[in-house]
């Protein structure tokens, strides 16, 4: 065990940089995504395996997730120009009511009949629609994947988080309902909790206005690119660090930072701006994915049981189901009805099965 010589966190994060990058080379050379060889590396360093961390050091680097997350977010608010959106249409938006409803449903209705207990289910229903977007822009990013499916995929990445908390805050307070089994807390308890939702959204989405404004306007006087990533990053750490401090969601807040300067930048500017960030995103893709699998025990798996598969085949289910049945309804173009849901985050075994480089779902991406 490395645990017993005592490593410093900078040390076990220097070791876990170095077995990522072999893990990934690994893994794109067996003809899949490198974020498998990134999280095989953190569950090989992690207390499954080596212990090269413990608990406390891994809480010691949790910014660096954060952080993380922060530009993930900017890069997809800067892929959602309101040109793109407009081409997919009014359907883009049934995908992702449709998906985040449908995970919720699913999860929600499969607990239920295995407990019988209404507020367990209705709290695992609400975190089924969340889904964290790492997983899907790492794999795109690699692939260099683009056009209308890679902007859908996009798109219902960016916005289901913000619809996530809104579904939350109502089963949340429904939850509650059915715990008090009071009909005085139950019409109070559920517009407050709705309440609560909306603001942390609205305060998200207010807050980057502000910050993606000021970033704006900053960047237009930046000529350098080493300068221009200074400024990324004072925009990205002032979100995320306020979004802890206040309690938002620092993915909609970073989010909106990007939508905004995409949408109010030429092209030009747009493009040599982000150019700097994407030389690094790989640096932070194995960080991310690698510090998540050192997060990973293994032994825990077991103790998931029954109630841990039913969550995630009716998680899995209900997002590709509801992407289905969104893309369907509104007639969006074929690959986006029949490839969406394989792309969407919370579904490792299609993802890993459909997207290694050989598969015609990954050659969808890139047309």
């Amino acid at each position: 065990m490395l645990a017993n010589l005592h490593l410093s966190s900078i040390t076990g994060l220097g070791l876990l940089l170095l077995c990522g990058y072999f893990c990934g080379q690994l893994a794109r050379y067996l003809k899949l995504p490198a974020l498998i060889g990134y999280l095989a590396a953190g569950v090989l360093l992690g207390p499954s395996i080596l212990d090269v961390l413990n608990e406390n050091q891994l809480h010691h680097l949790e910014f660096i997730t954060s952080l993380s997350l922060g530009c993930i977010a900017f890069i997809i608010g800067s892929e959602l120009h309101l040109a793109s959106l407009k081409k997919l249409g009014r359907g883009i938006v049934v995908v992702i009511l449709a998906e985040s409803l449908m995970a919720f449903v699913m999860v929600a209705g499969g607990v239920f009949l295995l407990t019988r207990n209404l507020s367990m289910a209705l709290l695992f229903g609400a975190m089924a629609p969340a889904s964290a977007p790492a997983g899907t822009v790492a794999v795109i990013q690699e692939y260099k994947a683009k056009g209308t499916l890679t902007k859908a995929l996009y798109t219902v990445v960016g916005f289901d988080d913000g619809l996530a908390v809104i579904i939350f805050g109502f089963a949340l307070a429904a939850a509650k309902v059915f715990l008090a089994a009071s009909s005085d807390f139950s019409s109070s308890a559920i517009l407050f909790e709705l309440w609560q939702s909306l603001c942390e959204i609205g305060f998200s989405l207010g807050l980057g206005t502000l910050i993606g404004g000021a970033f704006s306007l900053i960047i237009r006087q930046t000529a350098q690119a080493a300068d221009k990533l200074i400024i990324i990053f004072w925009a990205i750490l002032i979100a995320v660090g306020l979004a802890d401090r206040w309690h938002l969601s620092p993915i909609l807040i970073c989010m909106t930072v990007g939508f905004l300067f995409v949408n109010v930048s030429e092209t030009h500017l747009t493009r040599d701006t982000r150019a700097p960030l994407q030389q690094i995103m790989g640096l932070i893709f194995v960080l991310f994915f690698g510090l998540a699998g050192l997060h990973l025990d293994l032994a825990l798996l077991p103790d998931l049981g029954i109630l841990g598969l039913v969550y995630i085949a009716a998680r899995v289910i209900g997002k590709f189901t509801g992407a289905w049945l969104g893309a369907s309804c509104c007639k969006m173009e074929e690959k986006i009805r029949r490839y969406l849901g394989f792309g969407r985050p919370g579904l490792p075994l299609a993802w890993l099965c459909w997207f290694s480089r050989n598969s015609a779902r990954f050659q969808a991406l890139r047309c």
